[in-house]
């Protein structure tokens, strides 16, 4: 092999909107200008190893990077990175992303992948090719993971760095594989949506997010006089009229929320990001007023529990409560934001009385959120660990069973999708009784109080699913919902945590 460029994948998701792959065009971003570079995207091919093959068949390709988030990307990712270490051995492969970084052992074992980017790689891999391209040494170059005299090495974290010195993402360079306007679909926000990534982290450790071991609790941001220049390039361009942000946590900053508000309000923009609740219940009125009037629709947050106890077992921090939770939901209907707020049920408990106990608590919880705002939208998923170093709910995991696959093929099973998915991990502690509580209380909810974000629900077909579940709803019995069901799966019934608005 002789040549030098680089080949990006990525990966198919679970959601039919396409998105911009900004994981992927951050990261090519850094060697723009420096070496050619290819982007194959699994959501835009019909079959994406025959076009990984037709690159690398050139043999001008060394270099290949994939981003791998936990769930359905790794259906492709997995066996896409065996093909081609069979197939074209001496590729140099390098992968980044959630999964990577906190499975990188059973990663690097599967022999298939040489290099982990582990957390931002903005610096890390332009560095790492820059140090295989001219044979110096890349063991002190920070945020890598790979395999010595077969010993795992980690290199030290480097300490987050600045955004608005980044390179901007090459919009126009990928134009030239997949055309900009794929990326703009119709969702509830708008007739043509865009992905945008503005900020990187997140400042809190929630025991059971894979962010906190990439970030370690640090947040940094573009600027909002440079976040507003990228929409409008968007929007001027490519006629995005609408912005899903999918920062781990727009909000960080009020002062940042308000200033993009106030430059983005001319342009009628729908949008969409994520927040905490403790943080902006210290908004003021008048910054959540101008967030609204800029075309903030709904924001989703992190409620995970109504119980204080399972809040403290999750580590939420700041001042976060069941009390504050519901007088928040409350809160955001004066101001005509939807809230979307997400519970994760099935966290570990001493016994199986507990668990369901603690299930039992917040489907009551979430029915008083529906009460104060019937507006709020509810997630809801079911507990999976994450491996937290130190982490005291990832010790509890473990002591009670829990373990991840030992070959990275084992990933791509059925269970384990699921898992990532976060719907039915098939945790030790969780018996089938109580996944099915959570389940059918689930179909119900969403029966009762369809989501705003499913365009193609018409408001008769919403009426039928109301009327349907309404009985069982009031009667609080949610068990065997199959008639729910089968007008969910009939008409397609759309859930944004898996398939995006």
């Amino acid at each position: 092999m002789t040549g030098n460029k680089i080949l990006f994948f990525n990966p198919r998701s679970a959601n039919a909107t396409f998105r911009i792959p900004n994981s992927v065009m951050s990261i090519a971003a850094t060697v723009e200008g420096v070496l050619d570079w290819a982007v194959v995207d699994g959501n835009r091919e019909l079959d994406p190893l025959d076009k990984l093959r037709s690159y690398l068949r050139t043999g001008a390709y060394r270099y290949i990077g994939f981003t791998a988030m936990p769930g359905p990307q790794l259906k492709q990712a997995i066996p896409f990175a065996k093909v081609i270490r069979e197939e074209f051995p001496d590729t140099i492969m390098i992968w980044g992303g959630y999964f990577p970084s906190s499975h990188f052992k059973v990663t690097l074992d599967s022999g298939w992948v040489d290099f982990i980017i582990n957390g931002p790689g903005e610096h890390a891999f332009p560095s790492l090719i820059q140090a295989l391209e001219t044979g110096k040494p890349y063991e002190f170059i920070p945020n890598l993971i790979f395999k010595q005299d077969g010993k795992i090495i980690k290199t030290k974290k480097e300490t987050l760095f600045d955004q608005d010195p980044l390179p901007k993402i090459p919009y126009d360079h990928l134009d030239q594989y997949y055309s900009l306007d794929g990326y703009l679909g119709k969702t509830y926000l708008g007739t043509r949506t865009v992905a945008y990534h503005s900020s990187i982290g997140c400042p809190f450790t929630c025991s059971f997010c894979a962010v906190v071991p990439l970030y370690e609790a640090r947040w940094k941001a573009r600027s909002a006089p440079l976040v507003f220049e990228d929409i409008r390039y968007l929007h001027d361009k490519w006629g995005a009229n609408a912005i899903e942000f999918h920062d781990n946590n727009f909000f960080v900053s009020e002062k940042r929320a308000v200033a993009f508000s106030e430059l983005v309000r001319p342009l009628h923009m729908n949008w969409w990001g994520m927040a905490r609740i403790d943080t902006m219940s210290g908004y003021s009125d008048a910054s959540l007023e101008k967030i609204r009037e800029a075309g903030c629709r709904m924001i989703f947050f992190g409620a995970e529990s109504g119980n204080d106890e399972v809040l403290k077992q999750f580590d939420k921090g700041g001042t976060q409560s069941g009390k504050q939770i519901a007088a928040f939901a409350a809160r955001m209907r004066k101001f005509d934001i939807i809230p979307e707020y997400s519970f994760v049920l099935g966290a570990p408990a001493p016994d199986k009385e507990a668990v369901q106990k603690q299930i039992d608590f917040d489907i009551a919880f979430i029915r008083k959120i529906k009460d104060v705002n019937p507006d709020t939208e509810i997630v809801v998923y079911t507990y999976s660990p994450v491996p937290t170093e130190g982490s005291e709910l990832w010790a509890q995991a473990q002591s009670q069973g829990f373990s991840f696959p030992q070959h990275l093929e084992d990933w791509v099973e059925p269970q384990w999708e699921q898992f990532n998915l976060r719907k039915n991990p098939l945790t030790p502690w969780l018996e089938p009784e109580h996944t099915n509580s959570i389940r059918d209380f689930e179909t119900v909810l969403n029966g009762y109080y369809p989501t705003a974000s499913d365009i193609k629900l018409s408001p008769v077909k919403r009426r039928a699913l109301q009327w349907v579940s309404g009985l069982r709803y009031k009667t609080k019995f949610y068990r065997y919902p199959y008639e729910i069901r089968f007008l969910q799966k009939t008409w397609k019934y759309r859930q944004p945590e898996i398939q995006g608005f």
